[in-house]
C-alpha cells in the first residue's frame, strides 16, 4: 500500500513577514461556492461551481515584540494582503508546494485572548483571494 506522510512543520508568512515560529496551527482551505441549478421537473437538487473563497486560518502565538504577531497584523486589519503556507522547511517542489493566497482579507484581530496559566494566542482568519500552488525550486 502506498502512502504519503509527513510532519505538520509549515512555513508561514504574512505581509512578507517570516511567522513560522509563532504558528501553532495552519489551515488553508480551497472553497468553491455551490449554486444550486435545479429546474423544474427533476426529483433532486443540482449545483454548478460558483465562486472561489479561500481562507486561511491560523494560530499565532500572542507578542508585542517589534517584528512579531501583533505589530504585523493589527495594521492589516481592514485590509488585503498576502499569506503564503509551505507544508514543511524542505525546499519547494511538487512535494512541497507553495501556497501562496493573493489579496486576502483580515477582517478582525482579537487584540487581548488571555487565560490564566496559558500561553495567549490569537486565531486569525484570512477570506477570499486568489491561490496560486508554486512548486518551483
Amino acid at each position: 500500500m502506498a502512502s504519503s506522510t509527513y510532519l505538520s512543520n509549515p512555513v508561514l508568512t504574512i505581509n512578507s513577514v517570516d511567522l513560522t515560529d509563532m504558528c501553532s496551527a495552519a489551515t488553508l482551505t480551497y472553497l468553491v461556492e455551490s449554486l444550486e441549478d435545479t429546474a423544474f421537473g427533476t426529483n433532486s437538487r443540482t449545483y454548478t461551481a460558483g465562486l472561489v473563497n479561500n481562507e486561511v486560518t491560523v494560530t499565532l502565538y500572542a507578542s508585542f515584540a517589534a517584528t512579531e504577531t501583533y505589530a504585523t497584523l493589527f495594521s492589516l486589519v481592514g485590509s488585503k494582503t498576502v499569506v503564503t503556507l509551505t507544508p514543511t522547511s524542505a525546499a519547494e517542489s511538487v512535494t512541497n508546494p507553495k501556497f501562496v493566497l493573493t489579496d486576502c482579507y483580515l477582517e478582525s484581530l482579537p487584540v487581548i485572548n488571555a487565560s490564566l496559566g496559558e500561553l495567549s494566542t490569537y486565531d486569525v482568519t484570512f477570506t477570499g483571494g486568489a491561490l496560486t500552488i508554486d512548486t518551483t525550486p
